[in-house]
């Protein structure tokens, strides 16, 4: 692993078999608007990637319905051949069509098509992580993950997925698949003012599983909040440095993976979240969620 001139905030923790850093990086945005089509930096796109992994972030998030194939495709430019402690996640469970939406694709044929195209546009023999995405844009909802899981867990057994783990999920769900093949990790949306996850977040914890929230900073909808503003101006810092920040000391297993499409931005976050919140401060920030 580089070393980065500032540690990254929260250190390093056990995904699976791997090392990975707390700090990681979600290659969503790096598509064009409304994560279809390439981006209209394609060398700036280039360089974030580059970025992150010289400032040693080794936790990558992405997902071949992102363009589609367009971020992954971009990892493979950028960073190709991978350095070994580079530990790439990508997730299944949907499909892009032609105004931008995401269609459910969840037959046993869709999620292997899915993990071939990780593979091939990738360039990997094996993916590290594949998360079976489930529920909807409006969240997670209720069925069976039963046949869909059971299909990755096929093709872990082929040795073309190395970790499994669940995305957008109930906790009725996550509790279904961990009865079928352990999983490493949940990745739910989750920040300050989105908690119904909260007892998950404990649960996991306790079990040695990690949590990775997507949106951390509310997605397209930025986080609001006068408590917020109160502490980031305490603190003489941004309001999303202090929401980065929350989540890194909400609990350890929590991983982080903000997206951005700049550099500059990519050093802020990381900056931000390394921000420490007082008791006080963790208290008021506390009061924001439902």
């Amino acid at each position: 692993m580089n070393t980065p001139s500032t540690p990254l905030p929260g250190g390093i923790r056990t995904l699976g078999d791997s090392t990975v850093t707390r700090y990681g990086y979600g290659a969503m945005q790096l598509a064009g608007p409304w994560v279809m089509g390439p981006p209209a930096d394609h060398d700036g796109a280039l360089a974030v990637l580059r970025e992150a992994v010289s400032l040693g972030i080794t936790h990558i998030d992405t997902s071949y319905a992102y363009g589609p194939r367009i971020t992954n495709e971009l990892i493979r430019e950028a960073l190709h051949p991978y350095p070994k402690s580079l530990f790439i996640a990508t997730k299944v469970g949907a499909n892009r069509d032609a105004q931008g939406g995401w269609p459910t694709a969840r037959r046993p044929q869709d999620l292997r098509k899915q993990v071939h195209e990780n593979l091939e546009s990738l360039g990997v023999e094996a993916l590290d992580l594949v998360n079976m995405c489930m529920g909807d844009a409006q969240g997670p909802q209720p069925g069976s993950i039963a046949e869909a899981f059971e299909t990755l867990v096929g093709l872990q057994r082929e040795g073309l997925i190395r970790h499994l783990g669940v995305s957008n999920a109930t906790a009725e769900q996550i509790a279904e698949a961990r009865g079928i093949a352990p999983i490493v990790c949940v990745q739910n949306m989750y920040n300050l003012a989105h908690r119904h996850d909260d007892d998950l977040v404990d649960h996991l914890a306790a079990d040695g599983i990690a949590y990775v929230p997507f949106f951390p900073l509310g997605g397209f909808t930025p986080l609001q909040s006068e408590a917020l503003s109160q502490v980031a101006s305490r603190l003489e810092a941004t309001p999303m440095s202090v929401a980065l920040a929350w989540l890194m000391q909400r609990s350890p297993n929590i991983l982080l993976i903000p997206g951005t499409s700049s550099t500059a931005h990519l050093r802020e976050n990381i900056a931000g979240a390394g921000l420490f919140l007082s008791d006080e401060d963790m208290a008021e920030l506390d009061s924001i969620g439902p």
